[in-house]
């Protein structure tokens, strides 16, 4: 890893993260969210850093709530969707946003998503609302992502771990 993927890591205490990546949970609201949607309370916002290295990627997964992503350093990041209803969009985090890169971008509630660095590494945030939970965390099954989306067939290959 370069000096300054070391350096991210370190000074910003970051731990692996179950879909790959290396993530601190930075904020965590006090205020509680009561739903029957979530079946118990949720806090109303989370916050995160979220680095992805090259030859890493944050596999196929969905959550309950929608959850913002910002970009903060690095190469751009490549979010892919597939949306619940059907079809699948993407976008990318970065600073050139004369080449298409946005700053920041939101995945809805219930979509499939995972995302890669298009260069060494990527640092981004994610802000969840309302607030993760690892209750509310799937990892995607391969069979099962490329039964409800063969046209995908190879990014789910590629883009996820069982």
């Amino acid at each position: 890893m370069s000096t300054r993927i070391n350096q991210l890591i370190h000074h910003l205490q970051l731990q692996t993260h179950p879909e790959g990546g290396f993530f601190k949970e930075t904020y965590r609201s006090e205020e509680l969210l009561h739903s029957p949607e979530f079946g118990e309370s949720r806090n109303l916002l989370t916050n995160i850093y979220f680095l992805i290295t090259s030859g890493n990627f944050s596999a196929f997964h969905r959550i309950n709530s929608d959850e913002l992503w910002y970009f903060h350093e690095g190469d751009s990041c490549v979010i892919h969707v597939l949306h619940q209803q059907g079809g699948y969009s993407s976008f990318k985090l970065g600073s050139d946003i004369t080449n298409g890169d946005t700053y920041q971008a939101t995945v809805k509630a219930g979509d499939w998503f995972a995302s890669e660095s298009t260069g060494n590494y990527s640092l981004v945030g994610c802000a969840v609302a309302p607030g993760f939970d690892f209750n509310d965390f799937e990892m995607a099954d391969r069979k099962k992502l490329i039964l409800a989306f063969p046209e995908k067939l190879e990014l789910i290959q590629r883009l996820t771990r069982v």
